[in-house]
């Protein structure tokens, strides 16, 4: 890849007018997108910005309606991914395109494998090839491993190392940060950085705004299918981001509490409660009109208690009590019926939503006990619930109730998801990243739910790994480390560098 540097450092993408419609709707209007060998541009908007529709006119996924694109002053046409591919274009989504079953030496040669005369398959050579671009990329992965065997980051490194195999001028990538740790994104920026040097262009697609200041270069802000703001990374502050993005400012302090907030009763206690190699002794309390924030990186423990707490996990020792009863539930469906917990799991799409249903059966499942007539689901009780709570959550559905959930932004999807567990009047809501992969303007309404929620009585725990997120909603923040709490604050009373250096100690004094 190194031999290719000089070629990179010329390479110059120019699309201008881009414009693309579905259903006679357009949806981009005639966009200009431009980046440079050598350069992070980071592509900004909310869910439904058109960030999603213009990557894929260049990846090939989509043909354009109008405009044009260029290649260091050439027009170029691309009608498909092959094209895009053989000028140098190389997309990394989140949903991971590689064999798994396969070894990273077969991945990174993927569909051209290496052959002898003979036209049998050159393994040594594979592995060699493998070897090279691992280690041309500073990158420390065994190339007989499975892929199947891989963490997150590991397999996002090594879908990166495929592309440029491949001689990739151009890299883009989609929320490239949204699973991994807070040790993995640092090393995946080490890896971009490193990928700017040798002259590579990169477009860089977020959600989080601190990593801009630790990568971009360029910034681009789509909003409604328009580019509406462009600049050096130095010309904006995280407001003007914010305010491009949703088209105003939005009020960061009126989720918060104020210090002198009086709780309700506990619904949530543990005590000393411990399960096998996920977490241990952990003491902590929820109360009515509380929102508590469990912070740590990912695979703290967090997310294994907010499993526990609706059922999925067992217990190994210690005690759980939610609404004065002893727990924990047996099973969600226990969890649900006997202990009136609503639960967001971290990943909405498999573990929560039912993709074949539409929003408004999606938004009342956890109710229809209550939505039948002769035992048979009421249409028009379903119709009432998406009725009652799509202005309530504001959810934007251009079927209203009758769209596919599937069809949704993430930021709707969620809040159907939050929306169920109202409609049930849950006392305790548990949530596990419930931001993830969620644009700007939806996660602030949805911090509006929350806390007007908890106003109003409900106790909600969040498991977070997103310190912006923890600092912004909570009251009450544990931190965690390895399984266990090592502090607990007030969010008032806390900074954000305290936080993220106590979820990174090793030696910890655990909270009783």
């Amino acid at each position: 890849m190194n031999d290719k540097t000089p070629e990179f450092k010329t390479f110059k993408l120019k699309a201008s007018g881009l414009r693309k419609s579905f259903g006679g709707i357009e949806v981009l209007h005639g966009v200009d997108i431009t980046v440079n060998g050598g350069e992070v541009l980071a592509l900004l908007g909310e869910n439904g910005a058109g960030k999603s529709t213009a990557i894929k006119i260049l990846a090939g996924d989509y043909s354009r309606d109008a405009g044009k694109i260029e290649i260091n002053d050439q027009e170029v046409q691309i009608s498909n991914p092959r094209d895009s591919s053989s000028l140098g274009i190389k997309v990394i989504y989140q949903e991971f395109s590689d064999a798994p079953d396969l070894t990273v030496a077969e991945n990174l040669v993927l569909g051209s494998w290496p052959k002898k005369s003979s036209g049998i398959v050159d393994w040594r050579k594979m592995q060699t090839m493998a070897v090279k671009n691992l280690q041309t990329l500073g990158v420390d992965i065994d190339p007989k491993t499975i892929v199947d065997t891989l963490g997150v980051a590991q397999r996002q490194v090594l879908e990166i190392t495929r592309a440029l195999a491949g001689e990739a001028k151009l890299l883009i990538l989609d929320e490239p940060t949204s699973a991994l740790t807070t040790e993995e994104s640092d090393a995946l920026f080490e890896l971009i950085l490193k990928l700017r040097e040798q002259g590579v262009a990169i477009i860089y697609i977020t959600h989080r705004l601190d990593e801009l200041e630790r990568i971009a270069d360029r910034i681009l802000v789509f909003r409604d299918g328009d580019l509406v703001a462009e600049g050096n990374k130095e010309e904006f502050d995280r407001n003007d981001i914010v305010t491009a993005m949703v088209g105003h400012a939005l009020e960061e302090k009126s989720e918060k509490t104020s210090d002198s907030k009086v709780f309700g009763t506990p619904v949530l206690t543990m005590k000393d409660a411990s399960s096998q190699n996920h977490f241990s002794q952990i003491n902590l309390d929820v109360h009515e009109k509380e929102i508590v924030s469990l912070f740590g990186r990912i695979g703290c423990g967090s997310l294994e208690i907010t499993s526990t707490i609706f059922g999925l996990q067992k217990l190994d020792s210690g005690s759980v009590t939610i609404n004065d009863r002893k727990g924990p539930p047996n099973s969600p469906r226990d969890a649900i019926a006997n202990y009136q917990i609503g639960y967001v799991p971290v990943d909405r799409k498999t573990q929560g939503l039912l993709p074949i249903l539409t929003l408004s059966e999606n938004l009342s499942v956890a109710s229809w006990p209550w939505l039948t007539k002769i035992g048979i689901l009421s249409r028009t009780l379903v119709a009432k619930v998406f009725d009652k709570w799509s202005p309530v959550l504001d959810i934007r559905a251009k079927k209203g109730g009758s769209q596919l959930v599937e069809t949704l932004s993430g930021g709707n999807q969620q809040k159907v998801m939050l929306g169920r567990w109202l409609d049930r009047k849950s006392k305790l809501l548990v949530m596990a990243e419930p931001t993830r992969g969620v644009d700007v303007g939806a996660r602030a309404e949805i911090y509006r739910v929350l806390r007007n929620f908890a106003n109003q009585g409900m106790a909600v725990l969040v498991a977070s790994s997103d310190i912006e997120e923890v600092t912004r909603i909570s009251d009450t923040i544990y931190v965690l480390s390895r399984g266990e709490v090592v502090s607990k604050y007030k969010a008032s009373e806390v900074t954000q560098a305290q936080l993220i250096r106590e979820a990174g100690e090793d030696i910890k004094t655990p909270i009783a």
